[in-house]
């Protein structure tokens, strides 16, 4: 992930093809912009299987669910008018150039306001910290929601810690907590690692219920910490996708 990447011109990358998963249009359901309306675009494939993953239909043995070009994804965005995409996968980052092309596309639409990326924070951020760098557009609307994966989920050995050193005052680093021990690490983490970004803690409802992680929050105490519902399985069927 950290070699050099070439970005052609829009008039070739706009052919390039991506496996998807889902376009489509809802409010979001948590992080800093919870409750706006907002355009999910969704590619398919993860380098993590993480034990509590509740969109395991984006990666294998699963299969994606059509191919689109980057063209055919953004007249696709336009359709719908909201002025915020969640870039989401699966892990929206692991096609490399790919996902750099259809980031740069997405930024370049006049209408939208926000990208937040969600990636699981074993992708190397660097080469797309470059990008953001390197174009106004990027620079002006992608955000980094880096998804942090603790004992509770079996990946938390893939994290990347430099990452933390690339992360934006706009950027989220979200921990989503199980037990205890999670509890424990992630506010460990914080503390050691945690430079710029809004730092958020949701729960895995089944083993983490919200009043308990609040109590957690309150006493130990995290003043700067956000806690993060997920608001979609609160307005429809937990396992309702397309919403």
């Amino acid at each position: 992930m950290s070699r050099e990447w070439t970005i052609p011109d829009q008039t070739e990358y706009y052919e390039w093809k991506l496996p998807m998963v889902e376009i489509f249009e809802t409010v979001e359901g948590e992080g800093n912009m919870a409750g706006f309306p907002t355009v999910f675009v969704r590619v398919f494939h993860c380098n993590l299987r993480c034990s509590w993953c509740d969109t395991d239909y984006s990666y294998a043995p699963s299969k994606h669910e059509f191919e689109a070009t980057i063209e055919e994804i953004i007249e696709r965005i336009k359709e719908f008018s909201s002025r915020r995409i969640c870039f989401t996968g699966g892990e929206p980052l692991i096609h490399r150039e790919k996902s750099a092309a259809l980031l740069l596309a997405m930024c370049d639409l006049d209408h939208i306001q926000d990208i937040h990326i969600e990636t699981n924070g074993a992708i190397d951020l660097k080469p797309f910290e470059k990008l953001r760098n390197a174009y106004k557009e990027v620079r002006k609307k992608a955000r980094f929601i880096m998804d942090y994966k603790l004992p509770d989920s079996g990946e938390m050995e893939r994290m990347i810690y430099s990452n933390f050193d690339l992360l934006q005052p706009q950027d989220e680093i979200k921990f989503v907590i199980g037990s205890d021990e999670d509890f424990e690490i992630a506010t460990s983490v914080v503390n050691n690692h945690h430079k710029l970004g809004q730092v958020l803690y949701s729960p895995v409802w089944e083993t983490m219920p919200p009043d308990k992680l609040v109590e957690k929050i309150l006493a130990e105490p995290l003043p700067e910490v956000k806690l993060s519902l997920q608001m979609h399985k609160i307005i429809w069927d937990p396992n309702k996708r397309g919403v």
